[in-house]
């Protein structure tokens, strides 16, 4: 069964950058048909997916967030990791990272075969 493990900080100071980091165990991030996902839910809204890379390590961007974040991965380390830039306090949220097998973008969180517990990320001075 794979499991996933958000880390990072927990507050961060308007406008820096927000860096996150999953760590996945029980598979490999390099699976095929694999894609690792970040997410977030902000208080009041619906869950949103932010980025997500592929077992092939290619990156897809949410067009809302895109100028503003950066996916990446470390196969040797089985990890990939989140960089949200310019962060405001619009961008506290609960964090998650996830996996969804096959590359048609998710609907519902039922779509993501696995979720890691999420991380409270709190923006402010």
């Amino acid at each position: 069964q794979v499991q996933l493990q958000e880390s990072g900080p927990g507050l961060v100071k308007p406008s820096q950058t927000l860096s996150l980091t999953c760590t996945v165990s029980g598979g490999t991030i390099t699976f095929s048909n694999y894609y690792f996902y970040w997410l977030r839910q902000s208080p009041g809204k619906d869950m949103e997916w932010m980025a997500r890379i592929s077992f092939s390590g290619y990156a897809y961007y949410n067009p809302s967030l895109k100028s503003r974040t950066s996916i990446s991965r470390d196969t040797s380390k089985n990890q990939f990791t989140l960089q949200l830039s310019s962060v405001t306090p619009e961008d506290t949220a609960v964090y998650y990272c996830a996996v969804k097998t096959g590359p048609a973008l998710p609907r519902t969180l039922n779509d993501y075969g696995y979720r890691g517990q999420g991380m409270q990320v709190t923006v402010s001075s």
